[in-house]
């Protein structure tokens, strides 16, 4: 049974948004018959109900991954790409169905929906190019002995854990790296937007994805339906996006099997703005490093360390522009920043605002909920931020804004890399040489150099610190899920 909202009704009319488990090709209810409601954190309505997996559902899937692994292993790197470029053509052309439907179900801003949704696309036309690329290698040992040939092979069943912020492009970051290497998966997506990834996974059937290579469980129990896929010996890899929290749980469970991971976790990202910085260009940046979704991105801005002789005006072109953006539901055309995800988010976000200003920080912009219904936080500017705020030391994970006036560089980077995360940092100067040279200071693995944005399928994503393992994106999103294979011949 599928609930529909009337506004959701268009959008599931004209595309295939199935919402049962996806089990070797097939949809299906659960084993135990119950189901979960996506409700819009606009609204607070239900949208959808999909399929609550359980252990013996999760146990089904990894089965049926293990089962088609052998035969999608054996097809060539140019099938396995035809059928990714291919899924990369159907979500052009449904683009504005899928912006529309992460837009319902996320909440974020259309814009930012439509961005998401090219940039999800990408990462299957990356990797069918990537897959096709990948070649051994073939050489003599150094003693002269014998010879060396390295191939690359697929790691096997991958189970891939996606969050709710970016329900598209954390989905296709991961589909497409392990299907272009060979591996079969399962896809277990976040309670919250799981219909993006039922109508994603429904774009490759159509593209021609073989059964089974592909399964996708929804479940309100994800700690004990991960365990058990995680458990299971047929699995070989985890590729986790979410909370560090989470994270060293999951690390704990496949340290028992010694499974291969891969682990995209928070950050806690700096904004340095230097006094040689263009403060425009600055400003732009900070918009989109910070309200894009929302803040609800882990490389969103969470620290803004600005330089004292630029400080006011940055914070004067901040403010003017973050007061123009127009908070409503995100499938309004005119809105700048839909809601936060949920209740409970709006309640994080205040109670860092409260923390803060209880310690002496300002709101000149903000700083209260949005009265009604709907899951709103305003965007909101803090100035006079104090040290042990714990917004600067937690994700805020919402369109908040707090400034730290810092007296030079040597200031600014101390506070940048005093974090367990390492995520991302932005920095801002117009002196491309001291850019450079204070970028390779920075205690993260990417920086944004006078970019407020640094995502990009061919560049390797991922942190230092407590913010991850491994890199998706790249080449290297295509090796997590191989394993070099080496023969030693004599000939």
């Amino acid at each position: 049974m599928t609930v529909l909202h009337e506004t959701m009704r268009p959008v599931l009319d004209g595309l295939d948004v199935p919402t049962d488990l996806l089990v070797a090709g097939e949809r299906r209810a659960s084993g135990s018959g119950r189901r979960i409601d996506v409700r819009d954190p606009a609204t607070g309505e239900v949208l959808a109900t999909v399929a609550d997996a359980d252990l013996d559902d999760a146990r089904a899937a990894v089965g049926a991954a293990a089962d088609a692994a052998a035969a999608w292993a054996a097809t060539s790197p140019r099938h396995r790409a035809e059928i990714l470029v291919r899924a990369f053509e159907l979500m052009t052309e449904r683009s504005e169905d899928l912006a529309r439907l992460i837009a319902l179900e996320n909440g974020k801003a259309l814009p930012d929906a439509r961005s998401e949704v090219a940039y999800a696309a990408e990462f299957f036309r990356w990797y069918a190019e990537e897959g096709v690329r990948l070649r051994g290698q073939l050489g003599r040992s150094p003693s002269g002995a014998n010879r060396m040939v390295v191939t690359y092979q697929p790691v096997g069943v991958s189970v891939l854990v996606t969050p709710w912020n970016f329900p598209a492009a954390m989905a296709t970051r991961k589909i497409a790296p392990a299907l272009a290497a060979g591996c079969t998966a399962v896809l277990k997506p976040a309670t919250e937007t799981p219909l993006t990834a039922y109508a994603v996974a429904a774009l490759l059937e159509q593209a021609g994805m073989p059964p089974g290579v592909l399964n996708v469980v929804t479940t309100s129990t994800a700690g004990p339906v991960v365990e058990a896929m995680l458990s299971d010996p047929r699995t070989r890899m985890l590729s986790f996006t979410g909370s560090t929290e989470v994270g060293r749980r999951l690390l704990r469970v496949a340290a028992d099997r010694v499974l291969k991971c891969g682990m995209e976790l928070g950050g806690n990202a700096p904004f340095v703005v230097l006094d040689d910085a263009d403060v425009d260009a600055a400003v732009d940046g900070a918009m989109v490093a910070k309200m894009r979704n929302g803040g609800q991105a882990c490389t969103a801005a969470n620290r803004f360390l600005v330089a004292d002789a630029v400080h006011d005006v940055f914070v004067e072109g901040l403010v003017a522009r973050m007061a123009e953006v127009t908070v409503g539901p995100g499938v309004d055309e005119s809105t700048g920043c839909g809601p936060l995800i949920n209740a409970d988010a709006v309640r994080k976000v205040d109670e860092l605002v409260r923390d803060a200003i209880d310690r002496g920080a300002r709101a000149v912009l903000g700083g209260e909920p949005v009265d009604g219904p709907g899951c709103f936080y305003p965007p909101t500017v803090l100035v006079d931020v104090p040290r042990d705020a714990r917004l600067l030391h937690e994700e805020v994970f919402g369109p908040v804004a707090p400034v730290v006036r810092v007296d030079d560089e040597e200031e600014a980077l101390a506070l940048a890399n005093d974090s367990e995360f390492g995520l991302v940092s932005y920095l801002y100067t117009g002196d491309l040489a001291r850019g450079l040279r204070l970028s390779e200071r920075l205690e993260s693995g990417m920086v944004g150099l006078n970019r407020g944005l640094v995502s990009d399928p061919a560049a390797p994503f991922g942190g230092t610190k407590q913010s991850g393992l491994g890199r998706e994106g790249s080449t290297e999103g295509l090796l997590e899920f191989m394993e070099a294979h080496y023969v030693a011949t004599s000939w």
